[in-house]
């Protein structure tokens, strides 16, 4: 019998990246930064690093309102810095946390940080100080929580919508939607600081039990991801994220109705009308007033409420 011939087939697989998206996990050198991630990520460093210094040093950052947009200039600042740090030395894998999800995560939670203190810094502070050196340092604060808001949303639409790779779940639309709750649910405690605002009826104690549960059930599906640990869950993952995402759905809807029947129905000793609220009749720096709060709370809550259904949707 003739041997027949030896016929070699050669594959080759490729992937498509977008231009300089890895090039800080590729190439664990200097050289990253010249990349168009490594320069996004420069700038989102410069740009927090000069917010919360042109505030601190000034001294323009007190009450609970200032502390909330020095923190998050601050946070912004610590994960880029991580970030940067670990993808030029190399240490990826050597981390416990997953690598894939971490860069992402920081990303989105940056975004609604800097966007959250572009618009809370000027609204509660910067519009009641005077016009001297202080107020303008205040003001090129606010340009800089810009200029990183921008860096870090560009890094996040590149991310989540580059061709022909694979991305984690924290860079799927359900992982960024997760994301958007935990941040609105911390949102919504900043705005509950003053126990005055839920104390006096157990109907309202039961909406803080509603933010509290579902906060800490999302942030349970983030650190999950992020430390690789899905597998420890008792039932299938994508099982846990539609139960929980449903349970938070029918836990807002209950806060969605009683917050706001509580807080401006005459019948529930609520105030329908700002000017009933006697903390309202002046113009105070460094604070909100109640009846303000509980407008906020209740705007939070729809959206979160909106979040968690589109979630839900996307999860089942």
């Amino acid at each position: 019998m003739a041997d027949m011939p030896a016929t070699v087939i050669h594959t080759t697989f490729t992937k498509s990246i977008s231009p300089g998206l890895d090039s800080l996990i590729i190439v664990a050198s200097p050289r990253a930064l010249l990349q168009p991630l490594g320069l996004l990520r420069l700038l989102q460093l410069c740009s927090t690093g000069m917010a919360f210094p042109l505030v601190l040093c000034m001294g323009a950052w007190m009450g609970p309102m200032g502390s909330w947009c020095v923190f998050s200039w601050c946070f912004s600042f610590a994960m880029t810095l991580i970030v940067l740090a670990v993808e030029l030395t190399g240490l990826q894998s050597r981390l416990l946390l997953s690598w894939q999800e971490f860069p992402i995560t920081c990303a989105c939670y940056a975004v609604l940080f800097c966007l959250s203190s572009s618009i809370i810094y000027p609204i509660t502070y910067v519009r009641f100080m005077s016009y001297d050196y202080t107020r303008k340092y205040a003001v090129c604060a606010i340009i800089f929580s810009c200029i990183s808001c921008v860096a870090y949303a560009t890094e996040v639409t590149w991310t989540h919508s580059r061709p022909g790779y694979i991305t984690g779940y924290m860079a799927s639309t359900t992982g960024m939607l997760k994301v958007f709750e935990s941040f609105i649910a911390c949102v919504i405690f900043l705005f509950l600081s003053k126990s005055q605002l839920y104390g006096k009826e157990p109907a309202l104690v039961w909406c803080l039990v509603v933010y509290i549960i579902c906060f800490i059930l999302t942030m349970v599906v983030i650190l999950l991801c992020l430390g690789k640990c899905t597998n420890i869950l008792p039932i299938p993952f994508t099982t846990y994220l539609t139960g929980m995402t449903f349970m938070c759905v029918l836990l807002y809807i209950t806060a969605i109705v009683i917050w706001p029947l509580y807080k401006f129905k005459e019948e529930f000793h609520g105030l329908p009308h700002r000017v009933m609220d006697s903390s309202c009749s002046y113009k105070s720096a460094h604070s909100v007033c109640v009846w303000d709060r509980q407008l906020t709370v209740t705007f939070l809550t729809g959206v979160n409420l909106m979040a968690y259904i589109a979630d839900f949707m996307n999860s089942s």
